[in-house]
């Protein structure tokens, strides 16, 4: 097991340069003059120059990406072109919002979807089954800012249940922090319980057709002790698996849903950087996104092989 977590943490320096190379390069083959955007479109060319100089455009590109590359390995993410700080001092300042809401939303996932998944599995074939597998499907195709603007008609314009456009930090109390954040978190909360829901059906129906399942239940074991501490205890490798993945993907930055629901957090921060072509902050941005998912998908190993005793450390 120790040597399986080494060589993830190993395989972590590599893949954070890759990422970090690939990041420039996607930034910076995208269409548009950053420069144009920061002294405006209609500037003449002296002062497009000017500006390319002040924000280090006019360098060489392969000077550019030694820079960025070296910086990021250094913990220095740039200057953003149009905040006047730090990008990671941008980004640090807006963590706490998308944490929060990621983890919020990651709860509703596991609430709604690990149930639902236990109920299908439990009645095959039934009309709990197909109802569950029609409520994930419904969830998983209807986008998540749909469902957000749907959320906010019904429960924030017509109801006037939850605030709009506003945000309060746990700072001022669980309640307002909770209330500010019930309508995101279950706008992006409701498409990962459909997924969650269908992985727990299909990992349950797998196990229980085990022969271990028809031996426990042959004892005369009671159908809970079968499925909680038999069924669930295996099937649970697998939907710990997706829970990682969807934490990785929550915590590098609901985008949209953050722009929809004009939170604070590194989501709206890109969609404000992309519409202003500030290089650095979608560069910083992109990178910090993708170590989120390099290491939940190294903790999900992690737990993994604590979960299964058959992964070895060859």
């Amino acid at each position: 097991m120790m040597n399986l977590v080494l060589r993830r943490l190993v395989l972590f320096i590599p893949m954070w340069i890759a990422v970090s190379v690939l990041s420039f390069m996607i930034v910076h083959a995208t269409p548009g003059d950053p420069a144009a955007s920061f002294v405006g479109q209609d500037a003449g060319a002296a002062s497009l120059d000017a500006a390319r100089q002040r924000l280090g455009l006019d360098r060489p590109y392969m000077e550019q990406l030694y820079h960025w590359v070296a910086g990021s390995l250094a913990g220095d993410l740039g200057q953003s072109y149009f905040l006047g700080r730090s990008v990671a001092e941008a980004i640090l300042e807006r963590l706490p919002v998308t944490f929060s809401l990621g983890i919020l939303a990651l709860l509703v996932g596991i609430v709604v979807g690990i149930p639902l998944g236990t109920i299908a599995a439990l009645s095959p074939n039934s009309w709990k089954d197909a109802s569950t597998i029609g409520i994930s499907l419904t969830f998983l195709s209807i986008p998540e800012f749909v469902v957000g603007m749907l959320l906010i008609y019904v429960l924030g314009v017509e109801l006037r249940w939850f605030p709009i456009g506003r945000y309060a930090p746990l700072s001022d109390g669980v309640g307002p922090w909770l209330h500010h954040l019930a309508l995101p978190a279950l706008a992006l909360g409701l498409s990962q319980s459909a997924l969650i829901a269908r992985m727990t059906r299909a990992s349950l129906l797998q196990v229980l057709g085990a022969d271990y399942i028809r031996t426990a239940r042959a004892k005369g074991l009671p159908e809970k002790v079968v499925i909680g501490r038999h069924a669930f205890r295996n099937a649970i490798i697998t939907i710990v698996t997706v829970i990682g993945l969807s934490l990785a993907l929550l915590l590098s930055g609901a985008f949209i849903t953050e722009a929809l629901f004009q939170l604070p957090g590194i989501g709206s921060l890109g969609v404000s950087a992309v519409l202003r072509r500030d290089y650095p902050v979608i560069q910083g941005l992109l990178l910090v996104s993708s170590s989120f998912i390099l290491i939940v998908n190294i903790l999900v190993d992690i737990v993994y092989g604590l979960l299964n005793p058959t992964v070895s450390d060859g």
